[in-house]
Order: structure tokens, then sequence, then C-alpha cells
């Protein structure tokens, strides 16, 4: 059976490489995907591409443009009647994706952005699924296991980008009872486990751009001394396994952890990542307090390119469990690689693009 599709957050990194999934995997009648005015030319860009590799019709994919804090995700009446009588799956996945971004910025578009399109989703006559794209950390500065049936548990947070992401699920956990609902919460997502692909160096890629600032010094210490674990996520495991998910009969009101089922420790990942990237292992370990401190001086952050509240998830202690996830996934053959395998690719991606800017997170 044809589907009809519609995206928020297109073009960005995640709705498009989401969207080239769907199209490898499923049978899609039309695809509508929302696009703000001011990334018109972009948008147009990466359909051409996608018509060019022959994933596409032309005619199958729709430009609407709008932006989903205004009513309506501010469509017209026309494209609004249209899309209410036929879209069958829809995928959310506008947000701010910044660890230091401002509270009302953040709180805009991830909380009331989500507001208005779960409004809208409950507007949609032959909606059959509904994705919502969360992050594992909604959990905040809980430690310990994380059930992906958890959410409210009085945490606190982290960074405001957090914050609103925990805000915005919980309003649409609760509209699960109005409409076919499935969260997908990933941890902290990394390049593709074979190209190394990924859209800017953050994350992970902030160790890298310490090593890189670093590099002639003899010895490069550990930051901290903690035993806090990482979660670090290929995009290709996070692409296949939401769209098979979104299309699982079963994991209609779930939520689902896309989380390493078998994490390394932060200090295994520092090292593996040093070791690739200048075949040096690190030495002795500077107190995070001392870090932290550095790191308050805007030009040791923009020296060593890295965020300040990068540093927060190098020290907590937390497991995402996916048990339901994994259990879900079983048959379809999608499985998260192990990091330790994904790290060259990573590594070979970020040697050829960290001097180029459109790549690197701007530090403020």
């Amino acid at each position: 059976m044809e589907k009809t599709y519609f995206f928020t957050g297109f073009p960005g990194f995640l709705a498009r490489n989401l969207v080239t999934q769907l199209l490898n995997d499923q049978n899609v009648k039309d695809l509508y995907v929302l696009v703000l005015p001011k990334m018109a030319d972009q948008a147009e860009k990466e359909i051409e591409q996608l018509v060019f590799t022959g994933n596409i019709n032309r005619d199958q994919i729709h430009i609407l443009y709008g932006d989903i804090t205004k009513h309506n995700l501010g469509l017209d009446d026309e494209n609004h009647m249209l899309l209410s009588e036929n879209v069958t799956h829809l995928f959310h996945l506008a947000a701010i994706y910044d660890l230091a971004v401002p509270k009302d910025i953040a709180y805009n578009v991830n909380v009331t952005g989500t507001k208005n399109v779960n409004n809208w989703v409950l507007q949609l006559r032959k909606l059959q699924r509904y994705v919502y794209f969360s992050t594992a950390y909604v959990s905040g500065t809980r430690e310990g296991v994380i059930l992906e049936t958890e959410l409210e548990k009085g945490q606190s947070f982290k960074n405001y980008y957090e914050y609103t992401k925990y805000e915005a699920e919980v309003l649409v956990e609760q509209i699960k009872d109005e409409a076919p609902v499935t969260i997908i919460r990933p941890g902290v997502v990394c390049g593709h486990s074979k190209t190394g692909e990924t859209i800017k160096f953050d994350g992970p890629y902030f160790m890298l751009n310490i090593f890189d600032s670093l590099k002639r010094l003899p010895v490069i210490p550990y930051i901290g001394r903690s035993d806090g674990m990482g979660n670090f996520v290929p995009v290709d495991y996070i692409f296949k396994a939401t769209i098979y998910l979104a299309h699982l009969e079963s994991g209609s009101g779930k939520t689902y952890h896309l989380a390493d089922p078998n994490p390394y420790k932060m200090r295994d990942v520092y090292r593996m990542l040093m070791k690739e990237y200048l075949g040096k292992d690190p030495k002795w370990a500077i107190p995070l307090p001392v870090a932290k401190l550095g790191l308050s001086l805007r030009l040791m952050r923009r020296w060593l390119g890295v965020e300040k509240e990068s540093l927060d998830y190098s020290i907590i202690n937390v497991n995402h469990d996916c048990q339901q996830a994994q259990e879900d996934l079983k048959g379809s053959g999608i499985q998260c690689p192990d990091f330790k395998d994904v790290v060259p690719a990573m590594v070979q991606y970020y040697q050829q693009y960290k001097d180029h800017p459109d790549y690197q997170v701007p530090i403020n």
C-alpha cells in the first residue's frame, strides 16, 4: 500500500537522510517536506540530488513553505486541507540541536513548535504513525539505568536543549491516547559507520578538536577522572532503525532508545579517538573543575573548539537501556555497530573536513 509522508526539519541532515532511507525502504506515493522560506535554495538542491540518484521521481516530492512555531505550521488553507486528507506518516524532526542555545530560542522551536505539530497531527484523518524525534538526554541529570518507559522523574537538566526537548516530549506523550505515536530517543549522534559523514563536528568531535589544537604537545591529558559512560550512535543505525520502527505495527504507542547497547566509558572513547587521530595515548588527567575553569574563558573555548557544556556529558554515569528497541528490531538485521569499529571512519571524515567552517560549531 502506497503511503503519504510529511517531514518537518528538511533539509536538515537528519530529515534529509531519513527521507533517503525511507525512499530506499518503503513504497512512497507522495512525500511532503515543510521548509522554512529562508532554506528554500538548499531544499531545492537536496531534492535535485535525490532525483539525480534515482531515489525518487520529482513529481512525488513536494516542498511546502511554513514554520512549526506558527498556527497550522504556517500552511495555507488549501495545503492544510490536502494534507489532512492524505498524510499517513508524519516525522517531526524540526528542533534546535545546540547545547549552548538560549532558553527563549530553544523553547519557541522545541516546545511551542512541537505543541503546534501535535495540534496539527490531531487533524490528520488518515494518520497511521506520528514519529517524534526526541533525545535520550531527556533524562537530564539522572544517573544509573534509564528505561525507555520512563520520562517524568523530577530530573533537572544540564542545559536548555535537554530541558526543552524534555518539555516537548511530555507534550507528545500526552497525545498517545489520541494519535499513533512513536517516540525515538537517539543517543549522541556520530558519523555514518562506513563513510563517517556527519553534519557538524559536535559531541565526540569536540574531543578531536581538542586533540587537533594540542597535537604538538608531547603528552595530552585526560579531562577528569570520571567513569561516566559514552553513548555514541552512528547515524546510519538511527536512520534504518527509525524507518523500520515507524512502520512496525507494534511500535505504535512506544518510546525507543536508539542507544549503544554496549557503551564504552568516556575515558575509553577519549583514548580510542586520540589513538586513531594522533597515534598517542592520553597520560595523567586534568581535574574537571580546572578544565571547566579554563573553558570559562571564551578565547580558550574558541582555541580548543569546545563548548563548555559538553564537559557535563563526560562525567554523568548513565545507561540508557534499549531493551525494547532491541527486541522490536529482532529479525530486521538492524544492529548498532560497535563504537570502536566506527572510529576510523569518523576520524577520516574529520581529517578531511576539520578546516571547513560549515562543519565546525560556532563557539561563543
